[in-house]
C-alpha cells in the first residue's frame, strides 16, 4: 500500500507540477528575483557613491571658504587699522591728544570682569533636562 501511495505520489508530482510552464515560470521568478537583487545593490553602491561625492564638495567649499576668511584676514592685518589697534593694545601707545589709562591686574574692574566671566557655569546635564520636560525653558524665553 505504501508502494502505491510513494508510486501515485511521483506520478502527481511528474505530471501535474514538473510541467514544461512550471518550468518555465519558476525560471522567469528566479531571473526576475536576481534582477531586483542586483538592481538594488547598483542603488546602495550609488547612494553610498552619491554621498561620498557630496561630502567631498562640502569639504571642497569648506576648504574655499577658509581660504577666503585667511586672505581678508591677512589683509586685515597689513592694513593700518589693524596697525594702530596693535599698537594701543600692546604697546599702550594713543594719538596725540588722547589718554591712555592703564589698570593694574588687581583692580576692582579687572576682577569683576573674571568673575562675572567665572560665575556663569553652564547648568547639569540633569537640569538642562528638568528645564526642557517641566517647560521652564519656554518660561526663560519669553521673558
Amino acid at each position: 500500500m505504501l508502494k502505491i501511495n510513494i508510486r501515485k505520489l511521483i506520478y502527481n508530482l511528474r505530471w501535474r507540477y514538473l510541467t514544461l510552464n512550471n518550468i518555465v515560470l519558476v525560471i522567469a521568478i528566479v531571473i526576475g528575483a536576481n534582477w531586483v537583487w542586483e538592481s538594488i545593490e547598483v542603488m546602495q553602491r550609488n547612494y553610498i557613491l552619491q554621498r561620498t561625492l557630496d561630502l567631498k564638495q562640502r569639504q571642497q567649499t569648506l576648504a574655499e571658504l577658509e581660504n577666503t576668511t585667511l586672505g581678508f584676514e591677512q589683509r586685515y592685518y597689513q592694513s593700518d587699522e589693524y596697525k594702530e589697534l596693535a599698537t594701543r593694545k600692546y604697546l599702550g601707545l594713543a594719538e596725540s591728544g588722547e589718554k591712555v589709562l592703564i589698570l593694574p591686574p588687581n583692580t576692582p574692574i579687572e576682577t569683576e570682569k573674571k568673575t562675572r566671566a567665572g560665575s556663569e557655569e553652564p547648568p547639569s546635564n540633569l537640569r538642562q533636562w528638568m528645564n526642557f520636560l517641566l517647560g521652564s525653558n519656554r518660561r526663560n524665553l519669553q521673558k
